[in-house]
């Protein structure tokens, strides 16, 4: 529950500081006062989206601190250790700082945190109800989920939404491949060409370069044997001199003339050595002269595969070493528009399977919706009576068509039916219901569902709008009932609803050296019978307002 809020330099509050208590509390004060500035200033603090209109014209920034104790929320405990923020203790600061630009931080138990995270621990918090509520009461997906709030089967609402994301997400699927499927259409039949063609002429890797350096060596035999031939006979076979004899010859010399001078014995080594190097050679190039194939039906073959490889490059606008690994790109291109028919078979069955697990998902939650439904009907019927609507009577209406199209909530159509008069029909809300009834209904609805829902701080906004006389004593009696097993907090301008608060706090603006200040006080005892008795009578309270408060605020005490 809420046990303290602070407030600085928030819209019109320079500097507030408040405590909360068990049971039912009251916010009242003259209007434009801001009566509702604490709780917007605690939607601010539950992640709502933060504006520089926030902060105070004055101030650098606003600040809003929210202290809770979460002693008896064990959901608001789990989250706080699932994300590592839990405190020493039981109570739970969330903070908030907006800045005049607009920025905003958040804070909880001191450790900087998103604003999505602070909205997804405030549902574990506070439920705040708007003056506008019972608006949104007259829309269909509204009322669904009010229904399932109080049915409480959100195990069956989850296995719905999740059942169909995954049917939707299937079809999406689906869709997309068919598309792709009907574009590459043409695609498909040019790669089936382009594909047997490559085939039918199987490069292999590396092959082009081996045949490029082959049909070289080969367009050049002729020239390279017959070079071959000549310098043979100049370094060995020459009848007359060759390089080798001449090199024999002067090592002879050499090592004749060595016998005079012995330094000349290694220059006849060395022409020796020569020698036997030449002779060596030129055995090398007799062996390959006589290994020489002049094979023209090979050379043909390779020109042919030459020619081939490039005229396929150049048709495919790359270069003929690249013809390989384009081979290759296209062929898995080609088996993946081949592999999306046997895919959209596939999820042909699987979108089938999906469609019964949600039509099996829906029907468990329809089931479940109808339960709670006639439960419900008859609880918001008997408070509708204790709100001055003796003869009414409430009914949800659930339609379910297995047929209609999948969607996150089910196949189940659902309309509010409402009777206010004795033989007048049920006729969807909108329809019947003034704007007083409206906010009695929609009030019943809100503390029946609370009540179920078990939320430990409830806000209700000015929900008594629109009514007055014994209606506001119905309804302030309600809300002190509920505040025995929830805190309950209502800002309110009906004396009857604030008398049957346990505590009450008032709301006062003043103006000071050309700036506008907002105070809330905790009331005393005496301050109450004053407050209230301004309700009653204006500003200008007579003693008879006096007892008349007092009167108020006793009997609210029996309940």
């Amino acid at each position: 529950m809420l046990v303290g809020l602070e407030i600085k330099n928030f819209a019109i509050v320079s500097n507030l500081s408040t405590e909360w208590h068990n049971g039912m509390t009251a916010i009242t004060g003259e209007t434009g006062a801001g009566k509702s500035i604490a709780i917007d200033a605690l939607s601010l603090c539950l992640g709502e989206r933060a504006e520089a209109s926030a902060v105070r014209p004055s101030a650098d920034k606003a600040e809003v601190c929210a202290q809770f104790d979460i002693s008896a929320l064990p959901l608001a405990q789990a989250f706080l250790e699932q994300h590592f923020l839990t405190s020493t203790d039981n109570d739970c600061l969330l903070r908030r700082v907006v800045c005049k630009n607009g920025r905003s931080k958040s804070y909880i138990n001191g450790s900087s945190v998103t604003a999505s995270q602070l909205k997804e621990l405030g549902q574990y918090l506070i439920s705040i109800h708007g003056q506008h509520a019972h608006q949104h009461l007259l829309k269909a997906e509204h009322q669904l989920q009010l229904l399932d709030a109080y049915a409480g089967h959100q195990d069956l609402v989850v296995k719905v939404t999740e059942s169909y994301k995954q049917f939707a997400n299937l079809q999406k699927e689906f869709k997309q491949l068919e598309q792709q499927q009907l574009q590459q259409a043409a695609q498909k039949q040019l790669l089936e060409y382009q594909v047997a063609e490559l085939d039918e002429f199987a490069l292999q890797d590396g092959e082009f370069e081996q045949i490029e350096v082959e049909h070289y060596k080969l367009s050049n035999s002729q020239t390279i044997l017959e070079s071959c031939q000549k310098e043979l006979q100049y370094l060995y076979e020459g009848e007359e001199q060759s390089a080798c004899s001449v090199l024999q010859h002067s090592a002879q010399q050499f090592a004749d003339l060595a016998q005079y001078d012995e330094s000349l014995a290694s220059v006849a080594a060395m022409l020796e050595e020569a020698a036997v190097q030449v002779e060596e050679a030129s055995r090398e190039i007799r062996n390959y002269t006589e290994q020489v194939d002049l094979d023209p039906a090979r050379l043909t073959e390779i020109e042919n595969r030459l020619s081939g490889a490039m005229d396929l490059a150049r048709k495919h606008h790359i270069k003929p070493q690249g013809l390989v690994e384009f081979h290759q790109s296209i062929s898995k291109e080609l088996e993946s528009i081949s592999n999306n028919s046997s895919r959209l078979e596939q999820l042909d069955y699987e979108i089938n399977d999906a469609l019964l697990d949600y039509k099996q998902a829906s029907e468990a939650l329809s089931i479940s919706r109808r339960s709670y439904a006639n439960t419900l009907n008859t609880l918001i019927s008997e408070s509708m009576a204790n709100l001055s609507m003796e003869n009414g009577v409430f009914e949800i209406s659930l339609t379910e068509d297995p047929e209609r199209a999948p969607n996150l909530l089910g196949h189940d159509s659902v309309s509010f039916l409402v009777s206010t008069n004795p033989g007048q029909p049920l006729q969807p809300l909108a329809k019947v219901a003034s704007g007083g009834e409206l906010s009695r209904i929609s009030l019943a609805i809100q503390v029946i569902i609370a009540q179920k829902v078990t939320t430990p701080t409830l806000i209700f906004d000015e929900v008594d709008v629109g009514i007055s006389g014994p209606t506001a004593s119905a309804v302030g009696k309600l809300l002190r009932q509920l505040g025995k097993s929830t805190q309950v907090i209502c800002v309110t301008h009906l004396p009857q609803v604030a008398s049957s608060a346990h505590q009450q706090f008032f709301v006062a603006k003043e103006i000071a050296k050309g700036e506008t200040f907002t105070n809330m006080l905790a009331l005393t005892k005496d301050g109450r019978v004053d407050e209230i008795a301004r309700l009653l009578g204006g500003d200008n309270v007579s003693k008879t307002a006096k007892a008349n408060a007092k009167e108020l605020i006793k009997s609210a005490c029996v309940i």
